[in-house]
């Protein structure tokens, strides 16, 4: 993991939120994280995340503006179970004056190893209209910065992936051998 400093705060590649432990609340009927808590704990990392970029929580109260998730894609590689400590990264991907392009990967916090992968589209909202707006430019110059800090990273596994039923998968279905 690299640091890079801007401003008086780190950017990390990729950013690595604080790590939480799975609640025993959150297990279902299989005996594992139920999948509504694995997109709670991406959530979680991406405000931090977004917390050092100037959209926490009081941007809300104080710049009347906020970050909202538009799409995800989620893929689930390994179940978590009871007590487990995990930890999300952020990648951001790409920019622009609305957008967030984000790489999420959610591992077990102590051990590393992968349990689920999220790529997020967020836009950047005005809260008096509710409707997508530009991000202000200090908090432009923040994305920048982070996606400088990210630029070294590799693509991710993943990213971009489709949701499909490849052709060889179903036998008998006309032109597949």
């Amino acid at each position: 993991m690299n640091d890079f400093r801007t401003s008086g705060a780190f950017f990390f590649a990729p950013f690595v939120s604080s790590t939480r432990r799975v609640d025993p609340a959150w297990i279902d009927h299989n005996g594992h994280l139920n999948m509504a808590w694995y997109n709670v704990l991406f959530d979680h990392g991406i405000d931090e995340a977004f917390l050092m970029l100037g959209v926490g929580p009081d941007y809300v109260d104080t710049r009347n503006g906020s970050v909202f998730l538009a799409e995800t894609h989620v893929q689930y590689k390994r179940e978590l179970f009871i007590d487990m400590p995990v930890r999300v990264t952020v990648q951001l991907i790409d920019y622009d004056d609305k957008r967030l392009h984000t790489w999420c990967e959610l591992r077990h916090a102590t051990e590393g190893w992968l349990s689920a992968t999220a790529e997020n589209m967020s836009l950047h909202i005005d809260m008096t209209t509710r409707k997508v707006s530009p991000f202000p430019p200090d908090i432009l110059s923040n994305v920048a910065t982070m996606k400088a800090a990210h630029s070294g990273l590799q693509k991710p596994e993943g990213l971009g992936r489709l949701i499909r039923v490849p052709p060889r998968a179903r036998p008998g279905r006309p032109g597949v051998h």
